[in-house]
């Protein structure tokens, strides 16, 4: 009976003409497109300006492929550097080969220098793009699939993957699709960071400390799985020593800050708040411009009204002829007396 399998793609590129489109490279592109507006989403609902995170983003994701993929060259050296290999392929970032932990560290360097550019605190930045970078990792995974990497011991379950390529020393065969496994992982550590967020307020970098935790505890188990090469110290791979030391210092970090600064940030983007209040005032006089003339053509129909009844209805001014009268009636005095 044939076992059931995800089957791997036949090739990981599609040529455009002269142009490669890669999945590995696609993966990549979508997961930082969904990071950015996640991100900007959790941030403008923290009370910060829309297109600040992708301005972020714009120094933190080149710095975070950089360190990505010196991470995995130096930790692979032996791929690149070692008898009848190229070197020029350690600058083949389309070939697949990006470690999290460089990819992670150097981002937050690019991060940094992007935040104190527009001036907000980099501990806020971070807890608002945490989820997103975890779904960024989830979407990315699917690149090692398309590139027929990373999979895990073989099995028969019927998730496994099929493997077909030989290249670099593969054997075809059914594996553990760790892609998957770490995909799935990554969604549920975005959704966790979302809840205790929502439900613990974290605030300081204590949400992405969460993500760094959770991620960790996940990787490593799943790093235990892998098959392809790697360095071992103590009999575990290095990755899965470099997973647990980071998991401690961000399980420290959690601590540590909860007992320092609780609570979560007040203002997260100085100015944001003072655009905001800029703009009601605005309203608020357009508002009251429009009051104004309002009460100003009353005031005016009013007085067109007052002046025509004046015209039709005002009584007889008599005072005139009175006065005529009462001269009269003097001179006539006059007269009498000089007759007199």
């Amino acid at each position: 009976m044939e076992l059931a399998f995800i089957p791997s793609p036949s090739r990981g590129v599609l040529h455009l003409g002269p142009v490669p489109l890669r999945g590995y490279a696609f993966c990549i592109i979508i997961g930082v497109f969904v990071a950015v507006w996640l991100g900007n989403k959790r941030w403008v609902a923290r009370g910060g300006r829309p297109g600040t995170v992708a301005d972020i983003a714009v120094w933190a994701v080149p710095f975070g492929l950089i360190g990505g993929r010196l991470y995995h060259v130096i930790t692979d050296y032996q791929l690149y550097f070692s008898e009848g290999r190229d070197w020029v392929d350690a600058f083949k970032i389309w070939e697949g080969g990006l470690g999290i932990w460089g990819a992670i560290a150097f981002g937050a360097v690019g991060a940094w220098i992007g935040a104190r550019r527009r001036g907000v605190p980099m501990p806020a930045y971070a807890d608002a793009v945490a989820p997103g970078i975890a779904l960024a990792q989830a979407i990315g995974r699917w690149g090692n699939w398309f590139n027929q990497e990373l999979y895990g011991k073989a099995t028969d379950l019927p998730w496994a993957v099929e493997i077909t390529s030989t290249a670099d020393g593969r054997v075809p065969g059914t594996y553990h699709p760790t892609f998957l496994y770490e995909s799935l992982w990554c969604i549920g550590v975005a959704l966790l960071v979302i809840w205790a967020d929502r439900r613990f307020k974290l605030g300081h970098g204590r949400a992405f400390a969460l993500y760094v935790a959770a991620y960790c505890a996940g990787r490593f188990w799943i790093e235990y799985m892998r098959v392809d090469d790697a360095h071992h110290i103590l009999g575990l791979r290095l990755n899965n020593w470099t997973a647990l030391f980071v998991f401690l210092l961000a399980v420290l970090y959690i601590v540590l800050s909860a007992r320092k600064r609780p609570g979560r940030e007040a203002v997260v983007e100085p100015g944001a708040e003072t655009t905001a209040g800029d703009s009601g005032s605005a309203a608020d006089k357009d508002v009251k411009g429009t009051k104004d003339a309002e009460d100003a053509e009353g005031a005016e129909d009013g007085a067109e009204k007052t002046d025509a009844s004046g015209a039709t209805e005002a009584p007889e001014d008599t005072s005139g002829a009175d006065d005529a009268k009462d001269a009269e009636g003097v001179t006539n005095g006059a007269d009498s007396a000089k007759k007199g």
